[in-house]
């Protein structure tokens, strides 16, 4: 079995964790310590349609995931340490039918691991309502966002301050140094979200302030050392028509430059994307606009960007793409069915680069049905059906016909 290396943390920290565990001071830090267990089986079938590409990816695949997080100790500095494991096992699969999926690891001629396994630490620090993590992170930033939409969650080593001591404002500050993929059991040098190009580093730092509780404004800005700079604006206001009626207004801004060696070429661009749901009763109707303006695409790392068009397949952000989407969402608890909800998405973009100066045109039809059991012996026992359909011109993207199946069970250990 490859195991993963564990992730950077200080040995004074490690140490001082330990200790704690031996003194008075550690009441709080075991009382008030938390582990869960998500095992997730997870079965996914892609079918590339255009001709030319008869290629089908076809996996079916066992994951255990699980993250323990313990107190802080009773001390000045309290100290906290998290731990977290993660297993995931191929049940059908083999070389042909596992390609980019982001499922499997697989070796230099295709065949996709019988097995992989995750162990990493996160050291805690804690002032009065400010935490420093060192070692693993899972951030879910505007600029910087894990992913646990396959098997196993991709994550990310450095160090993250989070400071809650203004009331009504958070504040995030770091340094990423490795990331770890979704189906990597390593973690290495940073690489941008395409074209493989590493980087040492990826800092950020940012916050959001809840004007109300229905605004609630936020900044970010991240930095990818010799690839990207980028700076974030968002607004969030929810307007309360009727008791069962709502307005949400979702509006998102990104500037992006590049930034020292430009290895992956020069940015310039604003991408805006702006989305407005109206909620009645169990339904929920939705609608966004984005659009990707000046020069170069709209740089990530990661698999999700914070944009209003992220679809299950596509992100919508190549250079000069404007999109739009449509959504329904229902949730069946207005029908006495808590648990049970349904959503439909339809995003259109056009006017996208490709080479020699065409324009590229890509659309995406997401369905979801999600059922979450609410109580019993199997309670938090869940069923997730995706079914995606891809299509392009110019060459944009793959068609694809996707369905993904998961079925999975949480358990609090502790």
């Amino acid at each position: 079995m490859k195991i993963l290396r564990f992730s950077a943390l200080p040995s004074p920290l490690l140490g001082l964790s330990s200790l704690a565990l031996c003194c008075n001071a550690s009441a709080a830090f075991i009382a008030d310590s938390t582990a869960n267990l998500d095992i997730r089986n997870f079965y996914m079938n892609r079918d590339y349609r255009q001709p030319g590409s008869p290629e089908t990816q076809d996996e079916w695949t066992q994951g255990f995931v699980m993250h323990a997080e313990s107190g802080f100790t009773d001390t000045p500095v309290g100290l906290g340490l998290d731990a977290h494991a993660a297993l995931g096992l191929k049940l059908d699969s083999a070389r042909g039918r596992s390609g980019d999926n982001g499922i499997l690891p697989q070796s230099s001629d295709g065949t996709p691991a019988n097995e992989f396994s995750e162990l990493s630490f996160t050291a805690k620090l804690k002032v009065s309502k400010s935490v420093l993590r060192l070692g693993t992170l899972y951030p879910t930033l505007p600029v910087l966002n894990y992913n646990f939409g396959r098997l196993l969650p991709s994550s990310y080593s450095g160090g993250m301050l989070t400071s809650n001591d203004i009331d009504n404002l958070t504040l995030n500050a770091g340094r990423i140094t490795q990331a770890n993929l979704r189906n990597s059991s390593s973690y290495d040098r940073i690489t941008y979200y395409r074209g493989g190009v590493e980087s040492d580093h990826f800092d950020f730092a940012g916050g959001s302030f809840n004007v109300s509780p229905q605004l609630s404004t936020s900044y970010y800005y991240g930095e990818l050392k010799d690839i990207y700079r980028q700076h974030f604006l968002g607004l969030t206001h929810t307007a309360a028509l009727s008791k069962s009626a709502s307005l949400r207004t979702d509006l998102r801004y990104f500037r992006s430059n590049d930034e020292g060696m430009a290895k992956m070429g020069r940015f310039a661009n604003n991408t805006y994307s702006a989305m407005l749901s109206l909620t009645l009763g169990g339904h929920k109707f939705s609608g966004a606009y984005q659009q990707v303006a000046g020069a170069g695409e709209f740089p990530f790392i990661g698999n999700d960007p914070y944009v209003a068009n992220l679809s299950f397949y596509n992100t919508f952000t190549r250079e000069d793409e404007k999109s739009w989407q449509a959504r329904y969402d229902y949730n069946f608890a207005a029908q006495g069915l808590p648990g049970l909800a349904f959503m439909a998405r339809y995003v259109d973009g056009d006017h996208a680069r490709v080479q020699q100066g065409e324009h590229g045109t890509e659309r995406e039809r997401n369905m979801e049905l999600t059922y979450t059991l609410q109580s019993g012996p199997l309670k938090n026992l869940y069923l997730q059906l995706r079914n995606i359909n891809v299509r392009s011109g110019s060459g944009l993207t793959r068609d694809v016909d996707e369905n993904r199946v998961l079925v999975g069970y949480k358990m609090i250990v502790w």
